[in-house]
């Protein structure tokens, strides 16, 4: 048995999500199981709500969030967006420790700690109790440090340019 590793992708740049997919998607490849969590995402139709339905049952998708909190459309209130994160913090536990799967992405998890949506005494519980042979992603900016110093792959995405800034908007098969 070879010991599950803590994958941490954050940064501004784009490509931390499509990083785990990536993995994932290498993983399917070895029928690996994956189960990816999604803690922000959620409300919106992005491609891998449905791209995900190919790969089962290799690889689960589960969607918990409100949507983006605080920008364009969203007319939540914190607290039902708290409600949500704290019911994707349970779904993730109960994943992790199924001894289903192989890998569990919890993504965009780091935004909901910086938003404070969960806590990040419960992110490093996760952390510190999944069993060791499951690989564990985790996803999005502001990547605490103390979830850094228990990681044991950091990236960094590094925005360098974006056609946003250029008055291009997201397109679809690219950015959702």
């Amino acid at each position: 048995m070879t010991k599950g590793l803590v994958i941490v992708y954050t940064g501004k740049g784009k490509g931390k999500t499509t990083a785990a997919l990536g993995m994932a998607l290498r993983a399917i490849g070895y029928d690996h199981k994956v189960c990816m969590i999604q803690f922000i995402k959620g409300s919106w139709h992005y491609g891998e709500m449905t791209s995900s339905k190919r790969l089962e049952p290799e690889f689960e998708l589960t969607a918990i969030g409100k949507g983006f909190v605080g920008i364009l459309d969203d007319k939540s209130p914190i607290e039902d967006h708290k409600k949500v994160a704290e019911e994707a913090l349970k779904v993730a536990e109960e994943k992790i420790n199924s001894k289903i799967y192989n890998i569990v992405i919890l993504d965009e998890i780091n935004y909901a700690v910086n938003l404070g949506l969960i806590n990040l005494k419960d992110v490093l519980e996760i952390i510190a109790n999944k069993p060791d042979d499951v690989n564990l992603v985790l996803t999005g900016n502001h990547a605490k440090d103390e979830v850094i110093e228990k990681a044991d792959l950091v990236t960094e995405m590094r925005e360098i340019k974006h056609p946003f800034k250029s008055g291009i908007k997201a397109k679809k098969g690219i950015d959702f």
